[in-house]
């Protein structure tokens, strides 16, 4: 799993020591990362709208006008189920910590000893957590988490993934993304795949989806779709 980190701070020389010592925990955990880093909550914003992308975020609290804080909430808000450590100098923030799930508070000027524990019990939940996939829709980065993929619809250029909350439009090959995810989904037809865990009845020339959407079932698609099923269970 490559991680997503984000680091957040106001200060350029914070967020190269941060960005530095990240890379070093990673190196030395053998954990392979991609990490973004921003100036301020806006330019946050700005970047990623209301991103499910990242896994870890790295928040200074004291920013601006919006606060890593005030941050946090939004990020929360639009369903992120990335854990979050602060980087502060102070801790008079530390009760709103509980309202975002925060996993931890780091303390300016941050030890790498200190940011590698942290670091790694940040991994460690985070491995708890289904796999997921994250797909670009209408400019915003957003990461989906398997269990909440119900189905996905092929159009000529273009797919529609279809969660339990809503629906996303992405320019991908069917091919491309199935490839993408667990044995979890099976190809029904050519336009369809189909989440198993979702699939609560099967016949000759269709598949039902929660008992409320029927999709199409590809002719020889039968015996191949039912095995998978059983094997899933």
């Amino acid at each position: 799993m490559n991680l997503q980190i984000a680091i957040c701070d106001d200060d350029l020389d914070q967020i190269e020591y941060l960005s530095l010592a990240v890379h070093g925990w990673a190196h030395t955990a053998g954990r392979p990362c991609t990490v973004r880093s921003f100036s301020s909550a806006e330019a946050f914003l700005f970047a990623c709208g209301q991103t499910q992308a990242f896994d870890i975020l790295l928040l200074d609290i004291e920013m601006g006008e919006l606060s890593g804080m005030d941050l946090a909430k939004h990020i929360r808000g639009a369903g992120s189920r990335a854990e979050i450590i602060f980087v502060t100098s102070h801790f008079e923030f530390a009760g709103e910590g509980y309202e975002v799930d925060a996993l931890h508070y780091l303390t300016k000027p941050v030890a790498q000893k200190k940011l590698s524990e942290v670091m790694d019990k940040a991994a460690a939940r985070l491995s708890l957590m289904p796999p997921g996939v994250v797909i670009n829709s209408e400019g915003e980065t957003v990461k989906l988490y398997e269990p909440d993929i119900l189905y996905v619809e092929a159009f000529l250029h273009y797919l529609c993934i279809y969660t339990q909350e809503k629906e996303y439009r992405v320019k991908e090959s069917l091919s491309s993304f199935e490839a993408r995810l667990s044995r979890d989904f099976f190809r029904i037809h050519r336009s369809y795949l189909v989440s198993l865990r979702h699939v609560t009845k099967i016949s000759r020339s269709c598949v039902s989806i929660d008992g409320k959407t029927e999709l199409p079932l590809a002719r020889g698609k039968y015996n191949a779709v039912n095995q998978a099923f059983i094997e899933r269970m």
